[in-house]
Parts: C-alpha cells; sequence; structure tokens
C-alpha cells in the first residue's frame, strides 16, 4: 500500500456517499507497500480501505482480485470483501483512477516472523490454494520469468550504481533462469505478494490475508518460494531455518507436494528473490515527487539470491 494519488475532499466525500456506509469521518493515507493509493476511511458504519489502482495494475484484472477476493471468503478464508455501491457495482472512479472499498480486517502484522508465524503461514497459504481451486477466472502472471527481462533492461545502465557489477550478475542469472525455469507444475490460483504485511496476526493465530493485487495464475510451489523468501530471513537477511522448516512442514501437511515441486524448490526460490530485487530496483527509481510511499531495499533481495544460489535441494531449507 502507498499514496501516489492525493484525493480531492469534495470528490471523496461524493464518492462514499454513493456507498451504504454512512457518512465520511476521517480519511488516512497508508504509506506501506508500493503499487496502489490506499487510505483508511472511518465512516458511521466503521473502517473500510479505499484503493486507488496504479501503475502495474491493469483495469481489465480488477474484477479477477475482487471475485477471487469473495470466492476465498465463502470458502472460509479470512479476506477483505468488496462493498458494493448502490448500483451493486464494486469498481467505481476515483480522481481519475479505478477504485473500490473493501472491509477492513482487524489485527497486525509480525515485522520480525519466529516459526509459529511461520507455520500459520503455511497452513493459511495451503488453505488459500486449496480454496482457489475451483476459481473460474483465470490472469497470467505478469511478473513471471519471461517478464524479468523487460522490465529490467530499460534502467540496466543503473544497476552498478547499486553493487559494482550488480548488471553483469542479474543478466547471467536472468540467462540461467529463462533457461532452466520450471514450466509444468502443479498450479492455480496464488496471492503472488503474501509479504508479512499483508498477514494479519491477533495473537499467534492469523486473523486475515490482504493485498490481492498480484494475485494470478501459476505454480502453487512457486507462491511458497516467495513466502520463504519474505518470512524466513532475519533483519540481517540471514536464513532462518526453524522458520524455513517451519513453513514448509505447515504448508505439506495440508497441501502435499509433488516430487517435482520439491525438485524444482530451489529454483522456484531463486527466481522468487530475482524477481522482488527486479522490482524494488525499478520501483526505487521510478517513485513520483510527493509520493507517500516508503520504497523498499532491493539489495535486500541481493542477499537472498546468493544465498539461493548456494542451494541445490530442498533440504537445504530445512525441509527433508
Amino acid at each position: 500500500m502507498a499514496v501516489y494519488t492525493e484525493v480531492d475532499d469534495a470528490e471523496l466525500i461524493d464518492f462514499v456517499s454513493t456507498y451504504d456506509i454512512g457518512a465520511l469521518l476521517s480519511c488516512k493515507g497508508i504509506a506501506e507497500g508500493v503499487e496502489n493509493s490506499n487510505f483508511y476511511l472511518q465512516t458511521r458504519a466503521g473502517g473500510f480501505i479505499l484503493t486507488l489502482y496504479e501503475k502495474r495494475v491493469r483495469e481489465t484484472d480488477l474484477p479477477f482480485f475482487l471475485n477471487l477476493m469473495q470466492h476465498l471468503s465463502a470458502r472460509g478464508l479470512n479476506c477483505p470483501q468488496p462493498v458494493k455501491n448502490r448500483n451493486g457495482d464494486a469498481l467505481g472512479r476515483l480522481s481519475g483512477r479505478p477504485a473500490a472499498i473493501v472491509s477492513f480486517l482487524e489485527g497486525y502484522s509480525i515485522h520480525h516472523p519466529e516459526p509459529v508465524h511461520c507455520a500459520e503461514l503455511g497452513v493459511a497459504l495451503a488453505r488459500l490454494h486449496l480454496a482457489g481451486g475451483d476459481f473460474p477466472m483465470t490472469r497470467p502472471n505478469r511478473l513471471s520469468v519471461n517478464d524479468w527481462r523487460p522490465l529490467f533492461a530499460p534502467y540496466a545502465e543503473r544497476a552498478d550504481g547499486l553493487e559494482q557489477g550488480l548488471r553483469a550478475l542479474i543478466e547471467s542469472e536472468l540467462s540461467l533462469l529463462e533457461r532452466i525455469w520450471p514450466r509444468d507444475l502443479p498450479g492455480g490460483v496464488i496471492h503472488a505478494d503474501l509479504f508479512p504485511d499483508n498477514v494479519f496476526f491477533l495473537g499467534e493465530r492469523i486473523s486475515g490475508l490482504i493485498d490481492f493485487y498480484f494475485a494470478c495464475t501459476d505454480a502453487l510451489a512457486y507462491d511458497l518460494a516467495i513466502c520463504l523468501n519474505a518470512w524466513c530471513f532475519g533483519p540481517d537477511h540471514v536464513y532462518r531455518r526453524d522458520c524455513g522448516t517451519a513453513l514448509l512442514m505447515a504448508y505439506r501437511q495440508l497441501r502435499p507436494m509433488s516430487k517435482d515441486e520439491i525438485l524444482a524448490f530451489p529454483i522456484l526460490a531463486r527466481g522468487a528473490a530475482m524477481r522482488f530485487l527486479l522490482t524494488r530496483f525499478v520501483d526505487s527509481i521510478n517513485v513520483p515527487p510527493g509520493a507517500l510511499v516508503r520504497p523498499k531495499d532491493p539489495m535486500e533481495y541481493l542477499s537472498k539470491l546468493r544465498f539461493h544460489r548456494e542451494i541445490v535441494a530442498i533440504d537445504g531449507y530445512g525441509l527433508s
């Protein structure tokens, strides 16, 4: 979440008035995240999240995201629910952007996950994958292996400004990943961005999952690899084997992995590190002036990528 587009007060009041959620009492921009403009709304009916869709989000993809949240909720997952206006539409326009209001979830994000939190995440991710098995819509992953080189190319000359030799390292890694990327793994709906700030806890139990705006159809084990990168490294970017073991074991107890998924997992984890290295690098260059956003550090994922390059089998992550 972030704020790229400022919203005029009068326009916002008019927009909210088309919903049966009571009069607007307050609106506060949310700085976390990097993709869309997000605001916390307080109305007479309670709290809600207003999202203006920007940057990589295509308007034609929005029905996929909104319908997916409704589908998952109907199958027992606690995630935000789109609020429909009086015309029955979940999607509108505000400040020249597609916009939606969704329900607010109670809970807080864990900044330094421990094994107990990673085990909870493993269960939640497996439940998401199973619940999405009969979701009728599909959406390609537009930030998968074939998209990484075009994403990087316009900014390649600036990579060595972060670290000498980074451009050559990335280009070499891209060539390898493009050649060996697994193509026929079990697939379905994935979240694709289930970082700690997109998972809410109450105590040691997950209370909800949010921010489904990278969700797509891809390899299920790739989603697990994204989570391992996001949850199982300490603040010093050193891999925590206890967290990795907890995540992988909890996931597999609910959704067993195939032999092919197990064999491919180190490559998937390596690719997931590359994906976030590249998007963070590009985002750090393209922050609009005046935007309320905290750019994420791409060098964190360079450290993780280097770790994964040394792993040849899933037991390197703590799972035999």
